[in-house]
């Protein structure tokens, strides 16, 4: 009995032995597996913030809107250009979208009788782009455009002696297309004049003819004529189509104080107050010799 008990001991001992090693093996191996999986999930989470890439943001269109076309040549030109036009309003082109795309005509026939007649037709189109992240800025595809319309005028059909020449002082970039055309039976002198100011392509097109022996017109004042309404048509652009925020960016350059007095009106009134303290300061001392 006294021998079997000490080997007894023995026994359970050794087969507590792998138990303890078991649960400290499991108890290790969950250790390292939490952090690694810490580790990997940590890197996981990192990395879609570290491979982003700040996008490059696209510069806002300038004009976010455009101006009436049928108003945007003054009736004054419109009467000097196109003389007894059939209606001095014009008549608008027509448009599904009238803040991208908009465009009017004018046109008339002076007859003067036994010495023939003198036909005129003006036309104006206006094209505005906006700002577009996969396709560039306003200003960059009114440039696209540009070039497009310019293009298209010197591939006008059956056109002659074409000529094409950059013009200076007329929106930010300009060009004009000047050619020939038998029309009716009668020449025609056409000048197409291409404008960009900032996200909006104006193409303004002016020609005439003689009839009935008139004279044809000459191709000088068919091209000054097309100029002048041109500069009309960007100055509309500019007047009547800047954002909200350019509108009051303007207000608050507005020279003008809060009670509506300009700096030189400020000025005048510090002015006379210098000039009354100084006639009454001479009144005093008149008062003091006499």
């Amino acid at each position: 009995m006294h021998r079997s008990a000490p080997r007894l001991s023995r026994i359970l001992a050794c087969a507590a032995v792998p138990v303890m090693l078991v649960v400290a093996g499991c108890s290790s191996d969950s250790g390292d597996k939490k952090e690694s999986g810490s580790s990997e999930s940590s890197k996981s989470s990192a990395s879609p913030g570290a491979s982003k890439k700040a996008e490059p943001t696209v510069e806002p269109a300038k004009f976010a809107a455009l101006p009436d076309p049928c108003k945007s040549i003054t009736k004054k030109t419109v009467t000097s250009l196109v003389p007894s036009a059939k209606s001095k309003n014009g008549t608008a082109a027509k448009s599904s979208d009238t803040t991208s795309r908009a465009g009017c005509s004018w046109n008339g026939l002076d007859d003067n009788g036994v010495k023939g007649s003198q036909y005129r037709w003006l036309d104006v189109g206006f094209t505005r782009f906006e700002s577009d992240q996969a396709l560039g800025s306003g200003a960059k595809r009114a440039q696209q455009d540009f070039a497009k319309q310019v293009d298209k005028a010197k591939a006008t059909e059956d056109a002659k002696k074409v000529v094409e020449t950059p013009a200076a002082g007329i929106g930010d970039q300009a060009s004009t297309v000047a050619y020939d055309l038998n029309k009716t039976g009668e020449d025609f002198k056409y000048v197409t004049v291409v404008t960009r100011t900032e996200n909006v392509v104006i193409t303004l097109t002016y020609n005439g003819a003689g009839y009935a022996g008139a004279k044809t017109p000459s191709a000088g004042d068919i091209m000054k004529g097309a100029e002048k309404a041109a500069r009309e048509a960007v100055a509309a652009v500019a007047a009547g189509s800047a954002t909200p925020d350019e509108k009051a960016t303007d207000k608050a350059d507005d020279p003008k104080s809060s009670d509506g007095k300009t700096d030189g009106d400020t000025s005048d009134d510090t002015k006379k107050s210098t000039d009354k303290k100084k006639t009454s300061a001479h009144k005093s001392s008149v008062k003091t010799v006499g």
